[in-house]
C-alpha cells in the first residue's frame, strides 16, 4: 500500500454542494445564499467580533491601567550569607541553590553588602554592590560578573 492507495471510509466522503448551475439543478438563481442583504454579496462576511450594530463587548468593558512586562527575577544575598562556605571556595548560584541561601537557581543573582565578609572566597554573581565588591577584594577574595 503506498500513500497514493488511500482512500477515505465509504460514505464519509461528501461532494461539495454545486450552487449556481442553473434553475433545474434546485441550486440556481440566488446560489442558497438568499435574497439581497450582506451575506448574498460578493465579499459580504461579517467579522466575528461583530454583533449586529450592538455596541460591541470589547467596547462596553472598562479599560483601566497598563500591562507591564513582567520584569526580571532576581535574587538578593548578603554579604553575611558566605560565611558558612570554606575559606579559599567558589561560590556561584549552583553552590548558594545547594546551601539553601537561594531558591531560583535561574534568576538573576546580586550580592549586597549587609554584613561582614570573614573568609577570602572567589563569588560569582551576576551583579554586586560597589561596597560589597570592595569588601570582598578586602579579604583577598574575587568579585566576579558572570
Amino acid at each position: 500500500m503506498q500513500i497514493n492507495d488511500l482512500k477515505p471510509a465509504r460514505g464519509s466522503f461528501h461532494p461539495p454542494k454545486r450552487v449556481g448551475r442553473g434553475i433545474g439543478s434546485g441550486h440556481g438563481k440566488t446560489a442558497c445564499r438568499g435574497h439581497k442583504g450582506q451575506k448574498a454579496r460578493s465579499g459580504g462576511q461579517i467579522h466575528p467580533r461583530f454583533e449586529g450594530g450592538q455596541m460591541p463587548l470589547v467596547r462596553r468593558i472598562p479599560k483601566r491601567g497598563f500591562r507591564r512586562v513582567p520584569s526580571e527575577k532576581w535574587e538578593i544575598v548578603n554579604l553575611q550569607a558566605f560565611n558558612v562556605f570554606a575559606d579559599g571556595a567558589q561560590v556561584d548560584k549552583k553552590v548558594l541553590k545547594e546551601a539553601g541561601i537561594i531558591k531560583d537557581e535561574t534568576a538573576k543573582l546580586k550580592v549586597l553588602a549587609k554584613g561582614v565578609l570573614e573568609k577570602k572566597l572567589i563569588v560569582r554573581a551576576d551583579a554586586f554592590s560597589e561596597k560589597a565588591k570592595l569588601m570582598i577584594e578586602e579579604k583577598g577574595g574575587k568579585a566576579e560578573v558572570a
